[in-house]
């Protein structure tokens, strides 16, 4: 468990906001996440489109394509949740690939080829993919071989975002001297959006319905606040009194900050959230963990993006033309 950090206590803390568990079913399409079973045979933008037409949205994005004939885990974010879909672009993958090799070959040796290739290896993306076509580097965690059946073998993967699989099979084949190709992809996980907490099309069609006829127990199970998001990154809870002023821009400073994460590194992106567990910001730490807990004063945080409406917590600074005035 990651260490916390706790600052000066919150003289100020007011009744504003509430828990992400508490928003209404209307805030959670403004601002939610869906973790989509996405299935063989569409694109991920006619997926998201369709989903966009069941809920009646208008912004709406995913993270992570995935090809018209891979299934799984397919992240759809709503409304203001669409400022961290990157998020999702960046974080670490895991599939579930069938690989066919092209002739026989001992099972040792193909065990042994498959886990030379976990750790940092160079790709070039397939012809087809929609980036350019440059070598680069990606980090496989780990490969675990499912069964072995002839020719045909079914592999678990976890891999860094931006690993071709199509191309890790081709070239398992060159490294085997027998050739090798994708057969069949399912991605089972998608940095913490899982394939046993995914949910498809038709059940969220079926939600719907029934919240339109007044029940939205099962929509609400579909629907997760856009705060999934921010779980794997580092976190700074902010005072109430330093809210409203993150909302409007400002950078974040050590006085702003009720507890955070030792293990914040310089430069890392952090969550800047509230006591009540909701995303406000993302900011680049200034500082290190350690640094925030010593200092008194300083910048800690310069915010690069804000999620909170300015005015859902009250206004407890002054501007720098007000103090001049005053």
């Amino acid at each position: 468990m990651a260490r916390i950090i706790t600052k000066d206590r919150d003289p100020l803390r007011t009744e504003k906001g509430k828990k992400p568990s508490e928003r209404s079913m209307e805030e959670l399409l403004a601002a939610g996440v869906i973790n989509l079973d996405k299935p063989m045979g569409p694109t991920s933008h006619q997926v998201t489109a369709w989903v966009r037409d069941i809920l009646g949205v208008e912004r709406i994005g995913h993270g992570g394509t995935l090809d018209p004939k891979v299934s799984g885990v397919l992240p759809i974010a709503l409304g203001k949740a669409t400022k961290a879909t990157d998020l999702v672009l960046r974080s670490d993958k895991e599939y579930v690939c069938l690989m066919t090799l092209h002739r026989d070959v001992a099972e040792d040796k193909l065990r042994r080829v498959l886990g030379s290739f976990v750790g940092d290896i160079y790709q070039v993306p397939p012809v087809r993919a929609a980036v350019k076509r440059q070598l680069r580097v990606r980090r496989v965690h780990s490969i675990r071989i499912l069964q072995v059946k002839g020719r045909e073998v079914l592999f678990l993967v976890e891999c860094d975002a931006g690993t071709y699989i199509r191309t890790l099979c081709v070239d398992v084949g060159e490294a085997l001297g027998i050739g090798a190709h994708m057969e069949e992809l399912r991605r089972t996980r998608s940095g913490n959006m899982r394939e046993q907490e995914s949910v498809q099309l038709q059940d969220l069609k079926d939600a719907i319905v029934y919240w339109k006829g007044g029940d939205e127990s099962a929509l609400r199970r579909l629907v997760a606040p856009m705060e999934v998001l921010l779980e794997p990154l580092p976190k700074a809870v902010l005072k109430d009194s330093a809210v409203d002023a993150v909302c409007h821009g400002a950078d974040l400073a050590v006085v702003g900050i009720s507890k955070h994460q030792a293990a914040i590194a310089r430069g890392e992106l952090v969550a800047m959230m509230t006591q009540k567990g909701e995303g406000v910001a993302l900011g680049i730490a200034l500082m290190s963990g350690e640094e925030m807990g010593r200092a008194r004063e300083g910048i800690a945080l310069r915010t690069d993006r804000v999620f909170m409406e300015p005015g859902t917590y009250p206004r407890m600074w002054e501007s720098a033309e007000a103090r001049a005035k005053s």
